[in-house]
């Protein structure tokens, strides 16, 4: 086994594009050249190995834009807490923009099509499509490499069903209905016609995955950063708990939050870390003891954040002037260790999670799926809803927020209103609580939109005024009333199906508010 991942996902990546290179642009085509999968590969624990890297590779990749991109995108600018770099003062200066800062510009404000290339989901799929090769082929290995057995072939398979249910968990909370492929497309004429999946068929694909690779996965690799940037059996843990916090199983969420907590792997930093120490750790170097899940880029495959942030999408104005962090004016070095320089700059609203300190040289900060502070907040937000009123799990939930809040030297005032901690009894302001730290915690780690559907939601949508309060913010003033009376259908919170899919894949039928 390697010892360094970043390098070994480097070169796998050429190995894998020569494998399962493609020559053509069908919806979840991934073409290698004729019978090379069934006859010269899938021999021994290195190609499999090297396949499963594979898997990992594609998520530095993506399609005609980076995967990460698109995640950023998904999770973020329908949410309250991103705008433009440069925001058009008239309708001519809008039609002067190119295609891609226009899609961005329309879905900050609500005004999603079928032909917004944003919503566009072939990386996805292409990952899946990486990941359903290997679940195919790779016991294929048990019968010429008798070194292996099936045990160590089911850690692989738990490395890629593992990726396989956290894809399709970002489909299921970004288009809702999408078609469940679990056969790879290693030929033209593989590539099928596949109509959509419900989201309760979609969502047990994720649950059988997860749990498979929570049974099965390694509890540790070789090294920190395979750690970090393969699944391991709390990787899986840690996806399980999210996608059963989103279908409202809070028990089962509890229990998979506390597999990971149990697990002792990861922890917080301490009261008393500084800012500079904290954001060094966590974001410019990336895998820290915080980390549980990272896109790994580095020297070798650089991330598309540099100009992303720089030209293309800064904090809210909200932000910056002290309406997430707070200010203290009489005393300036009295700082949420998550706010400025660390999140955004307050001088000008920049995203400085990713950028801080690089050049489009060095732009190989990680793209952050998961860490511990999120398994700590599912917790509390599982605690709050599994007994509503119990006050004993109130004042479990409270007090993990209560601990977050400590470490980060959270303040206590923020935009003239003070944070007090709810009582133990009131679910809705704790839930509240909980989902006004997760916006501290994550800004701009491609959360927030999901948050606010999750919250939103919940109890058929007994609290669908938060979403609506939020999507407005965004809107041009003269369309705020016409977006909520769009957002008032519960079928416009998921994306439409991207026009090429429609017109390739005739068996798709566009989502039901947008036909």
């Amino acid at each position: 086994m390697f010892k360094k991942l970043p390098y070994k996902l480097f070169v796998v990546a050429l190995i894998a594009l020569s494998i399962f290179s493609s020559s053509c642009n069908k919806w979840l085509e991934l073409q290698p050249q004729d019978g090379l999968i069934q006859e010269e590969y899938w021999k021994t624990r290195e190609q499999l190995d090297a396949a499963v890297m594979g898997c990992y590779a594609s998520l530095l990749g993506g399609s005609s834009m980076p995967l990460a991109k698109y995640l950023f995108i998904w999770g973020e600018v329908r949410g309250d807490m991103v705008r433009p770099v440069f925001e058009p003062e008239s309708e001519d200066d809008e039609a002067l923009l190119g295609t891609l800062i226009r899609d961005e510009l329309n879905m900050i404000r609500s005004d999603i099509s079928s032909t917004n290339t944003l919503t566009n989901w072939e990386a996805v799929y292409k990952t899946i499509n990486y990941c359903n090769t290997v679940i195919k082929f790779g016991p294929q290995v048990l019968e010429t490499d008798k070194t292996m057995d099936q045990v160590e072939l089911n850690t692989y398979l738990a490395e890629a069903r593992a990726l396989r249910g956290l894809m399709y968990f970002y489909l299921l909370r970004s288009f809702g209905e999408v078609p469940v492929k679990t056969e790879p497309t290693n030929t033209d004429a593989q590539v099928v016609q596949m109509p959509k999946n419900s989201k309760e068929e979609v969502y047990a694909q994720i649950i059988s995955d997860l749990k498979f690779a929570s049974e099965n996965a390694v509890s540790t690799h070789s090294s920190l950063t395979e750690d970090k940037g393969r699944v391991n059996k709390y990787t899986a843990y840690t996806m399980l708990a999210d996608a059963y916090l989103w279908n409202e199983e809070y028990a089962k969420c509890l229990e998979a939050c506390q597999k990971v907590i149990d697990s002792k792997k990861y922890q917080l930093f301490p009261t008393g870390t500084l800012r500079s120490e904290w954001y060094q750790s966590v974001y410019f170097n990336g895998n820290s003891v915080e980390g549980i899940f990272e896109f790994q880029f580095d020297t070798q495959k650089l991330n598309p954040f540099y100009n992303m942030f720089l030209v293309e999408f800064k904090a809210a104005d909200w932000i910056p002037y002290g309406g997430l962090y707070g200010v203290d004016v009489q005393d300036p070095f009295n700082v949420d260790i998550r706010g400025n320089f660390t999140s955004m700059l307050e001088s000008n609203g920049a995203i400085y999670k990713y950028n801080g300190g690089r050049t489009t040289a060095t732009s190989y900060a990680h793209w952050f799926v998961y860490r511990y502070s999120d398994v700590l907040l599912m917790k509390a937000e599982a605690l709050t809803w599994l007994s509503p009123g119990d006050a004993a799990n109130g004042t479990q939930a409270i007090n993990i927020v209560n601990d977050i809040r400590l470490k980060r030297h959270a303040l206590n005032i923020v935009d003239g209103k003070t944070i007090e901690a709810p009582e133990a009894t009131e679910t809705s302001e704790i839930s509240t609580y909980i989902l006004d730290e997760r916006a501290r915690e994550f800004a701009f780690e491609g959360k927030r939109w999901y948050d606010i559907l999750r919250h939103a939601k919940r109890n058929n949508y007994a609290n669908q005024k938060i979403l609506l309060d939020i999507v407005t913010s965004s809107a041009p003033p003269a369309k705020q009333q016409t977006v909520i009376n769009k957002y008032k259908d519960h079928r416009s919170h998921y994306f439409p199906i991207y026009t090429y899919e429609l017109q390739t894949n005739k068996a798709l039928v566009q989502n039901s508010f947008y036909q």
